[in-house]
Parts: C-alpha cells; structure tokens; sequence
C-alpha cells in the first residue's frame, strides 16, 4: 500500500515524512521575524529562588542557549520580545486563585512539578525576585518587555499583537517555558493569526516533565509550525531555505 503524503508507512515515527518535507521548506526573514523568549524568568530557571521549578540542568541549558540566541538576534536586528507571567494580588488575595484547576492543585497540596516542590498561590508574584528575566538574557535597551501575562496565554490582555503588528513582523521565533503549556499555547495562537511559528527546541523546557517537553515539540512539529536547534536558526536567519531533516527533539 502506498502512504499518503505525510503518513508514515509504519517503518519510521508518525509524521516523520511530513516534518522532513516541510523543514526544506522553511525560510526565516530576519527582517520579519522577532525572536520571543516565554516566561524566561527566575520563578522557573532559577534553582535558587524557583516557585515553579525547571530541572535544574534543563533550566541551565535552556538560559544558556535562549542567552545565545537573544544575543545572535540582536546582531542580526532581529527585535528580541520577553513575555513574563505576572501574578496580582488584590485585596490580599491572589488573583490567580481564581483558576479553579490551580485553586484545586493547592487544595489537595500536590506539586506541578515531578520531584519538586513548586507553589502555584506564591508563584510570581508582583514585585517578586521570581518575576526578574534570567540575567544572562538580559533585557537590553533594544527589548521589548511585556509583563501582564496572567495566564497560559502570552497574547491575551498583553501587549504582544500590537507589538508584533508594529514591527511588521509575520514569523515569531518562540524559546522558553513550558513546552506544553505556555510555549505550546503561544504556538497555537500565532498559528491562529497567520503567523508562522518557529520553536527553538533546545531552547524550550518543561516543568512538568520530559514526556509532556516532548509531546509539546512533537504537536508543534507536525501541527502547528516547525522546530528547529539553536544552530540552525543561528546560521539560517539571513532567510535561506534549512536542509532536509533539519528539526529539534
């Protein structure tokens, strides 16, 4: 039997001939990109201070990539976007306890993070050493800073569209955590916009665990947009098609 374009024929992983096919296709205009670091904060990659917790190691290679590709976009006049999650307190209370899944998670006093602690009613909290960038990504004068991230979302309530629409931008560059949540809705949100969607997959965690980290670099690659390594969008942001197999995992 003949496979249909992009199914597998049972020899390899489902949609391996789908992401390959497309990873040629792939052109990156540094003219119209803007490369957009999500929720690259201390409350995830900062094992010191942490209220949502990366593994340690992943959150190391996660700043130190995200700092190299912040760096490289900046030389290439890419525009550099940090989105950060920001929890309000209102009236002594903290908003984000309007969730009912995150109200029910402290409830019943379980962690999001496998292994760790975390704490969703301490997370971020306005004012806090958790809301700071990572250092080592900056900001520099030439970002852009959006800090009313309340939700999953890094578009909803933010300033993010207007940004991004200013800048006559048509390809967002996504890094940071989580893989399958935050990073994963910004994905499918730019998707719905029009917008083509690049992950950088060494340069995205998830505190939740490799299998969801995978799972989100997976929906992405045959959904949604393409995943690509560090280097490759590192030598490939001057808009030259990528080679065939190009992707991260």
């Amino acid at each position: 039997m003949t496979a249909s374009p992009g199914h597998s024929t049972g020899n390899g992983p489902p949609g391996q001939v789908l992401v390959g096919a497309l990873a040629t296709r792939l052109q990156v205009d540094p003219d119209r990109s803007a490369l957009v670091t999500v929720d690259c904060h201390r409350g995830h990659l900062d094992p010191e201070v942490a209220t949502m917790p990366v593994e340690p190691a992943a959150a190391r290679s996660v700043v130190s990539t995200a700092a190299r590709l912040c760096a490289a976009a900046r030389r290439r006049g890419v525009p550099v976007v940090h989105v950060i999650l920001e929890t309000l307190v209102l009236g002594g209370q903290v908003e984000s306890m309007a969730n009912p899944f995150w109200r029910e998670v402290e409830a019943a006093r379980q962690s999001l993070t496998p292994g760790r602690t975390s704490t969703v009613v301490g997370h971020n909290l306005t004012g806090s050493v958790q809301t700071q960038l990572m250092p080592e990504l900056g900001p520099e004068p030439s970002d852009v800073v959006i800090r009313t991230k309340r939700r999953l979302s890094i578009f909803r309530d933010t300033d993010l569209e207007q940004v991004l629409r200013s800048l006559a931008v048509d390809t967002v560059i996504l890094m940071g955590v989580n893989t399958n949540t935050c990073v994963l809705c910004a994905a499918f949100e730019a998707f719905n916009r029009d917008l083509k969607v690049v992950v950088v997959g060494d340069a995205v965690a998830s505190m939740y665990g490799d299998d969801l980290h995978r799972f989100g670099l997976e929906n992405v690659a045959r959904c949604l947009g393409w995943v690509v390594t560090a280097d490759q969008l590192v030598e490939r942001l001057v808009g030259t098609t990528m080679p065939a197999g190009a992707g991260a995992s």
